[in-house]
């Protein structure tokens, strides 16, 4: 199959990485992942809602020296939960190392993809249209199809 040799190109990375069916797996695979974590995150506050609210109501019944340990409980409590939900949720945390690892290795893969196909266009730049950096582009400029058709093929082999 001959392409017609071109300079310039462009991509629409986001529909690449929505219709390349490994990735958008591995991005369903991610979100199950967060959802758990999420509502583990929220069981846990909702726990330490439920003990906040309880010592408020019988804190009366407490001698001072209970109400200061039962205080320290909770506190204690409430930065274990926000120590849990930064190391899933922070920078660097568990699940942006998810994000990583599942992506990773098909980013590798959609950018050999690119590679290929712009030594076979002969392009010398490809933009992305995602990143707003494309105002207009003739749609025959448009290497989208051929990068997910190059994929596709990879996929077969």
């Amino acid at each position: 199959m001959k392409f017609r040799r071109r300079a310039i190109g462009y991509i629409d990375s986001y529909r690449i990485r929505k219709e390349y069916t490994p990735f958008k797996e591995a991005q369903e695979q991610f979100n199950q992942k967060v959802e758990a974590w999420n509502l583990e995150v929220q069981q846990q506050e909702r726990e330490i809602q439920g003990l906040e609210q309880s010592f408020n109501e019988q804190a009366f019944l407490y001698s001072d020296v209970e109400r200061q340990q039962r205080v320290r409980e909770i506190q204690q409590q409430r930065q274990d939960w926000q120590r849990y939900s930064s190391e899933i949720f922070g920078p660097e945390g568990e699940a942006e190392k998810l994000n990583q690892e599942l992506t990773k290795p098909l980013l590798e893969r959609i950018n050999n993809a690119l590679n290929r196909v712009a030594a076979a266009e002969g392009c010398q730049l490809i933009l992305d249209t995602v990143n707003g950096n494309v105002a207009y582009g003739s749609k025959d400029l448009d290497l989208t199809d051929r990068v997910l058709q190059e994929l596709a093929t990879e996929e077969q082999q």
